[in-house]
């Protein structure tokens, strides 16, 4: 016992002192200075991973979170008694900073030899085998697929990694990348010809031999629902989790608890067993036929959908006839391609994996068949050429908090936005860690001194045929005021299309617009132009540091309600009201008020950032929970006045180079 006491008093020492003015990190970064409350999170983060108990920490913006888990993580580290340590992160993006630049600053600082690896998704590596199939194709890439996998074989005459992220030359939603990286349903695992030199095994072989980990949230949920069979296990077992951005995971775990099943499975199925046709059982005319017949069935039930992306609800549209009719004929369509598959088993390795892979596919259609299914919402959501049917449970708190019982490992969960109205309830229930430990600690910088909160007055309503207008109108003083340095957030690609299309008439700003290009590139071209305005939808939302003169106005055209023909919200809704729970203010409302944390959390980034924060939505001030917003938003200054504000952003603008 008094060893025990001696071994926690020596760890909470190390940890201290690694934030002291003296200490590791003052060393080896220039201009560091102690918060307390990076030091209070990372003492609380080390005490759960010595416990391997539960912790809940919301960090506010500035606070330093990142090494508040990393430093106790790494001092948790003992040759004697070796443990493994998963952080899992929000976006790959988040991952790559991690393990290029935080780890390797930490390491330097504590003088450590940690062993680190990044870990993707299948997705992201190379698969030799498929590139072999598909480098002398010619029937099914067209000529931009056939132009990207002559650079794609290029690149793999050098690569260590097999990290399709290396690859600068090829657009990264390029239409090659399915026929050279493999999937779940068609990798052959160890009846690979190539398993030995696989960059998938090699990066979970380094994954097993490393301390630490860094992967990400659906990578993580991926490995907790499906548990790999190829493989066995993604992730090795880990004593102790940390998840950062930790606000995302309730619906990732509750999209990787449920089920899937997309036509666009069954096309690559098709796509495959033509490859094998063409290359190896020529002799089985029927593989082509019965493959082409299906794929033809797949491209008609997408045109059943409207043209334009869509969610909706699985349930309704399964109830109308010809939905139901072409749903069957998939179903016939299948049934006829794994019967002639069946005949072909045992003559090549590929051919097997097509079975074993109708076979699975046979199945998920009859999960998605059973639209009555209790305690699920059934819902689809369409791509420009596919269409994926989803079973998601309404509910992943018994499940999740067994696994966290059961696991016997830390857990530690944090963000800057967690907490509603100064609460974790919303977080903790949908998870089932109400028994974790809480912390809640504010952001260091000085809001009141820093930023304006502008929430116009006399804006027309959100259906209103002038809304787009009186936007754009309000936007033009403050752009021309902060000379650019602005952020126009929508909750709706219409509403910013029909904003984009005014002001590109109206102000010489250039108008970075997303879907013009990738997210990264119009970061790039926001940051290295001086007047430039961004417009963008929910991924610019959270997840984007632009820091000082370059970002000093954000504009939010509504609070974020998620739509009310959502079918996963709808259901849970519906779930909530069986159970004589509110759902709005249960639900609704403390979705919204995250949301509008993380685009409130775009502005100011650092202790000298200064900006205006524009929410275009007067039930702020005008509804009864306007207040649980304003609660939970960091205390600025307040106005309605545009004019102040705009005052306040030329003031600004003076002092840019």
């Amino acid at each position: 016992m008094t060893n025990n006491k001696i071994s926690k008093t020596s760890q909470v020492s190390k940890v201290s002192q690694a934030f002291s003015q003296e200490g590791a990190l003052a060393k080896a970064i220039n201009g560091f200075s102690p918060r307390q409350a990076q030091t209070d999170m990372a003492l609380d983060v080390a005490h759960a991973i010595d416990q391997q108990s539960s912790l809940i920490v919301e960090a506010g913006t500035g606070t330093g979170k990142t090494f508040a888990y990393l430093i106790p993580a790494f001092l948790s580290l003992n040759p004697k008694k070796p443990i493994k340590i998963v952080v899992s992160t929000g976006t790959k993006n988040l991952q790559e900073q991690l393990f290029h630049k935080d780890i390797p600053l930490i390491k330097k600082a504590l003088a450590s030899n940690a062993q680190i690896a990044l870990l993707k998704g299948r997705a992201n590596y190379l698969c030799t085998y498929r590139l072999a199939q598909y480098q002398n194709s010619r029937g099914q890439l067209d000529a931009q697929m056939l132009q990207d996998l002559v650079k794609v074989k290029t690149w793999a005459n050098g690569t260590q990694s097999g990290d399709i992220g290396e690859i600068v030359n090829v657009n990264e939603d390029s239409s090659i990348f399915p026929f050279v990286t493999s999937t779940l349903d068609n990798c052959l695992a160890r009846d690979c010809p190539d398993y030995e030199a696989c960059y998938l095994v090699k990066a979970r072989q380094k994954a097993s031999d490393a301390d630490i980990i860094i992967v990400n949230h659906h990578l993580f949920f991926a490995d907790m629902a499906l548990k790999d069979t190829g493989f066995g296990e993604l992730i090795p077992k880990a004593q102790v989790m940390i998840f950062d951005e930790a606000h995302q995971i309730g619906d990732i775990a509750s999209e990787y608890f449920g089920q899937t099943f997309s036509s666009k499975q069954l096309v690559d199925l098709c796509t495959d067993v033509l490859q094998v046709h063409r290359s190896s059982l020529t002799d089985v005319k029927q593989l082509g036929l019965a493959a082409e017949k299906l794929q033809k069935t797949c491209q008609e039930f997408r045109l059943l959908f409207n043209y334009d992306p869509e969610r909706g609800n699985w349930r309704e549209k399964h109830k109308q006839s010809h939905f139901k009719q072409k749903f069957s004929d998939l179903k016939i369509d299948l049934d006829f391609l794994y019967q002639v598959i069946k005949l072909c088993v045992s003559r090549n390795e590929a051919i097997d994996s097509c079975f074993d892979r109708a076979v699975n596919l046979l199945a998920q259609y009859d999960v998605m068949s059973n639209v009555e299914a209790y305690g699920m919402s059934f819902w689809y959501e369409t791509t420009p050429r596919s269409v994926v049917l989803h079973q998601t449970p309404l509910t992943v708190s018994d499940k999740f908090s067994a696994v966290v019982k059961e696991s016997g490992a830390g857990w530690i969960f944090t963000s800057a936005t967690l907490a509603v109205d100064n609460s974790f309830d919303h977080f903790a229930q949908h998870l089932g860690l109400q028994s974790a430990k809480q912390l809640m600690l504010g952001s260091p910088f000085n809001y009141k001194a820093q930023s304006w909160l502008v929430v116009p007055r006399y804006l027309p309503q959100a259906n209103d045929k002038n809304r787009a207008l009186k936007l754009a109108e309000l936007a033009k003083p403050l752009i021309e005021a902060s000379k650019g340095a602005c952020f126009m957030l929508f909750t709706s690609y219409r509403v910013m299309h029909q904003v984009a299309e005014i002001l590109a008439e109206s102000i010489d700003n250039p108008l970075l617009v997303q879907g013009k290009m990738a997210k990264q590139k119009l970061l790039e071209q926001f940051v290295e132009q001086d007047d430039a305005v961004l417009l963008a939808t929910a991924s610019f939302w959270e997840g984007v540091d632009v820091r000082g003169n370059k970002l000093t106005c954000v504009i939010i055209d509504k609070l974020p309600f998620a739509s009310p023909d959502d079918p996963l919200l709808q259901a849970r809704c519906e779930d909530a009201r069986r159970q004589g729970i509110e759902p709005f203010s249960q639900i609704q409302l403390p979705q919204a008020v995250i949301a509008l944390k993380q685009g409130v959390g775009r502005l100011i980034r650092d202790v000298s950032d200064r900006g205006v924060l524009v929410i275009c939505d007067d039930r702020l001030v005008n509804k009864p929970y306007g207040a649980t917003f304003l609660k939970s938003l960091p205390d600025m200054k307040r106005s309605r006045d545009i004019n102040k504000a705009a005052e306040f952003l030329a003031s600004l603008s003076l002092s840019k180079p």
